[in-house]
């Protein structure tokens, strides 16, 4: 795949990497304390991690270029919006496990260190291998091509965190105890150091992140294999999740039509690759971040729009999906036995229906 890389000096990955774990450190610090995020504080925060991202792309503009700031914008854009998806996700495993409002932001923030991680090694090697094999370029394609038309047509497919592979082998592996105990991810139960509740659905939430930082690394290397722009593209992008999801949570049964535009974005995303190893070549930015920028646009006033009135066509299947994040019922819940638990708090904290091992 030819795609010429940018120069960039390793003091300026050393400043990106530090300047990263800043925020982080500021995102941490300022949600110290277990106290429900609501829908002001997490739209203040959304907009400060958009602010970050966008102003990001007006040094690259600066420092490299309009050619290079629209590529990262381009990356920047598709990876911000397949993260709505990542939001649904999320809803689902919460309400799964029952976690209790003011535990779910810790989850979150070790759950987007834990993203950062695995798209960096995802990075690193798709870029290398787009550019040594160029074959590649297809195979990624058409699992860009297939993913988009999965998401399109088996959208309303239920997930399952207890069948997740990772979370049925810790729960072989790791002694856990099915209750929630504080914001703590270990305890010690007679003796003995347990996983609590909290840490298995902290490995949903990875396990599930994994999976979606394939789809979305892949996406934005169909737009350029620079490591630099993908990195800060995703890196950006990520950041924000944990706001976004907070942001958004309460509003996630109106994105009725959207998974239609993170399809075609995706599918969009796997011609593109391939279409790069043609006589064809890359297509030039402008067109792929018009693109971009009018599937969400549309995908997103389509679904407001029909969902105006409360009886958007289709809603419902988007209701199955996350609405079921309002109605878990945390007023009684059992355990693997079927027994009522409490957590340490006196109110009840195990999911509606544990997950056996």
């Amino acid at each position: 795949m030819n795609d010429p890389s940018l120069t960039v000096p390793l003091w300026v990955w050393a400043a990106l990497t530090l300047g990263i774990a800043a925020m982080l450190a500021v995102d941490l610090l300022a949600h110290r304390d277990n106290h429900v995020i609501g829908f002001r504080e997490a739209a203040v925060w959304s907009a400060v991690w958009i602010a970050a991202g966008l102003g990001f792309g007006l040094v690259l503009w600066a420092w490299q270029g309009g050619d290079t700031a629209g590529t990262y914008y381009a990356g920047y854009l598709i990876e911000k919006a397949l993260s709505i998806d990542n939001v649904f996700v999320f809803a689902l495993v919460f309400s799964f496990f029952a976690v209790p409002d003011a535990y779910q932001h810790k989850i979150l923030f070790w759950g987007v260190i834990g993203a950062l991680a695995a798209r960096l090694v995802f990075i690193f090697v798709g870029a290398e291998l787009l550019q040594v094999f160029f074959w590649t370029a297809y195979l990624f394609g058409a699992f860009l091509i297939w993913t988009g038309w999965k998401m399109a047509f088996s959208h309303d497919e239920e997930v399952h965190p207890d069948r997740n592979p990772l979370v049925r082998l810790v729960r072989k592996v790791v002694p856990t105890d099915s209750r929630y105990h504080g914001d703590r991810f270990f305890v010690r139960i007679d003796g003995r150091r347990v996983a609590t509740l909290l840490f298995v659905a902290l490995v949903a939430i990875e396990a599930t992140d994994l999976i979606f930082a394939i789809d979305s690394v892949a996406a934005v290397l169909a737009i350029t294999t620079d490591t630099f722009l993908v990195w800060t593209a995703n890196a950006f992008a990520v950041l924000g999740l944990r706001s976004l999801y907070f942001c958004l949570s309460g509003l996630l049964r109106r994105f009725t039509y959207l998974h239609y535009g993170l399809a075609f974005l995706l599918v969009f995303a796997g011609v593109k690759l391939i279409l790069s190893e043609t006589p064809v070549g890359k297509l030039p930015i402008p067109v792929t971040l018009g693109v971009i920028a009018a599937t969400i646009a549309v995908s997103i006033g389509w679904s407001l729009a029909a969902t105006r009135s409360g009886d958007g066509e289709g809603g419902d299947g988007d209701d199955d999906r996350a609405g079921r994040a309002g109605e878990a019922d945390r007023s009684e819940v059992t355990g693997e036995s079927g027994e009522r638990i409490e957590d340490a708090s006196g109110g009840t904290a195990a999911p509606r229906g544990t997950p056996s091992g």
